[in-house]
């Protein structure tokens, strides 16, 4: 009897080792530095390759929202298409939300923004959104404005405490008579302000630990050289210590702490901060490739117009300038246009 016991007991507890899960079998989370040890490491994401030799990238975030299911963030506007002032229109909040965002509103009642009625405040933005995006000034939403509204954008807003740096025009461009070329700065800067100190043109930048891919980083290593190339000025150098870094590398998803949070799939797609803060944040959540692929974003392109305003430029006019805003699917944006040029010339004298 004794011996079935001890039989019996012993079967039960090799049965209950299988059942209770071990710590070896639940490893703890990588500690991530101390300014987001209130963040855990997710799931990677995927990103595609265009290469000869395709491989599937892991992008993984920092943040601890989960993924967004939903494509189109800014797919409510298509909704608003032909709506103008004077309109009640399910969705206008969002709107003037979208228009804050990007610093095209400021009304001075917050409730201003919590209603659906296009008022004139409204349509003066719409009007400088659509002289900002080289649009009809019309006031209303046609399919024109709608289409631009809708596309993939940079977080960085276009109108700064309220000045409109993408109708900013500067010194030093000649304007000639009705007959000869008209030159005009479509750049932007903010004064002088926002810019590295003289002196100070060898950047170190660092990658957040969770950024593993080498395809990634190469992307990112492609985006700093060709400005180090172009400039002739600014040279950059990758470091493994974050504490001596003047640029970070991080990929995030949703509200990330910095009071401008990622929206999923589409949307905004990055955002960067100008001199010295130099954050640079990339959306978790979008479809990143490498290269030109149909319905995904590609990250050297992205990280090229960052690393602008990481120089202190703001955003161009021009559509075919790496400064312009926004960026199609499927598209690769390397090539520099004279008005880059001509914004990074005029903001380091050089």
């Amino acid at each position: 009897m004794a011996q079935h016991l001890t039989l019996i007991s012993c079967i039960t507890l090799f049965l209950l080792l299988l059942i209770v899960p071990s710590n070896a079998g639940n490893p703890t989370r990588k500690k991530l530095p101390s300014k987001y040890e209130n963040l855990e490491i997710k799931e990677p994401l995927m990103v595609l390759s265009n290469s000869k030799n395709p491989e599937s990238l892991h992008v993984p975030s920092n943040s601890e929202n989960l993924a967004t299911k939903e494509r189109q963030p800014f797919g409510f506007l298509n909704h608003l298409k032909g709506g103008k002032k004077g309109e009640n229109l399910a969705g206008i909040r969002e709107l003037k939300k979208y228009l804050n965002k990007f610093g095209y509103l400021n009304y001075k009642s917050i409730n201003a923004h919590d209603n659906d009625h296009f008022d004139d405040m409204l349509e003066a933005a719409v009007k400088t959104y659509q002289a900002n995006y080289n649009l009809k000034i019309t006031g209303i939403l046609d399919s024109e404005t709608i289409s631009k509204m809708v596309m993939p954008r940079c977080g960085f807003p276009d109108i700064i405490n309220g000045t409109n740096s993408m109708t900013k025009k500067h010194q030093g461009h000649q304007h000639h008579s009705p007959n000869k070329l008209h030159i005009v700065a479509h750049y932007s800067y903010y004064g002088g302000s926002y810019k590295w100190p003289a002196g100070k043109t060898h950047l170190y930048y660092w990658f957040e630990t969770h950024i593993t891919s080498l395809s990634v980083k190469r992307a990112v290593r492609g985006a700093v050289n060709r400005w180090a190339s172009y400039t002739q000025h600014f040279s950059f150098e990758e470091t493994l210590d974050s504490q001596s870094s003047d640029l970070t590398v991080t990929f995030y998803r949703g509200d990330h702490g910095d009071g401008s949070a990622f929206d999923g799939p589409g949307g905004v797609i990055a955002h960067a901060f100008f001199p010295t803060d130099g954050r640079l944040h990339f959306d978790a959540d979008e479809p990143w490739s490498i290269g030109a692929i149909p319905n995904y974003v590609d990250l050297e392109s992205v990280a090229l117009h960052q690393i602008g305003h990481l120089l202190g430029l703001g955003h161009s006019t021009v559509p075919d300038a790496i400064m312009y805003p926004g960026i199609s699917y499927g598209v690769v944006k390397t090539n520099f246009h004279p008005d880059d040029r001509q914004g990074i010339k005029a903001l380091y004298n050089f």
